[in-house]
């Protein structure tokens, strides 16, 4: 499979600055949602680029540098455990999205404007040509890109978390429902990063 297709398919339609999209944090129980918009330059691929959570945390680090050395522009958006819990994930993660657009700015932080947007499965309110792949992390290369920004991204995150909220292994299993996490919960009760919503499905008591 060429991993770079759908880029190239929209560089034949005249399209110049074509931008991926990818999110990663939506089922966690704790902490925001994490963006990023990437626009990768065209016919320089970077080798080993693949869904982030099919890479080792190494591999993802190693990636993570030579992607943001090499990208045209990137943009975080992140929608925190308030507004997730007030207009559901779905929504929060579409909120995400939309800033990570937003924010595209290149290496000396300047704006850049997208002129086409692949986004993985989802659909969001923007004017710029966009087109959802399901699974597109794993076949899109500019996505694949923009998930080991966001993942390495909200890792880091997760570490200073960690730090604020030292009772719940944060930093081990980055926010998901593991039993270590839903035993933390059980003892401490929730934080101000929890999402409550999330909470009513998992039976803490």
């Amino acid at each position: 499979m060429n991993f770079e297709k759908f880029e190239y398919d929209y560089y034949k339609k005249g399209y110049k600055n074509i931008c991926g999209i990818d999110e990663v944090g939506r089922g966690c129980l704790f902490g925001d949602v994490v963006s990023c918009a990437i626009i990768m330059p065209k016919g320089d691929y970077i080798e080993g680029v693949n869904d982030s959570k099919k890479l080792t945390p190494k591999k993802r680090e190693e990636l993570y540098t030579k992607i943001l050395e090499s990208c045209v522009a990137v943009g975080i958006g992140r929608a925190d455990a308030d507004i997730i819990d007030k207009v559901n994930i779905k929504m929060a993660t579409h909120i995400s999205m939309i800033n990570a657009l937003e924010n595209l700015k290149d290496s000396e932080g300047k704006k850049v404007e997208a002129d086409c947007v692949l986004i993985d499965a989802e659909t969001i309110k923007t004017g710029i040509f966009q087109k959802a792949i399901i699974k597109g992390d794993e076949s899109c290369y500019s996505i694949a890109c923009a998930s080991i920004i966001a993942k390495v991204y909200r890792d880091n995150l997760c570490k200073r978390w960690a730090e604020k909220y030292p009772n719940y292994g944060i930093e081990k299993h980055k926010g998901y429902a593991t039993k270590y996490h839903r035993e933390a919960l059980k003892t401490y009760g929730p934080s101000d990063m929890h999402r409550k919503t999330f909470l009513k499905n998992i039976k803490l008591w």
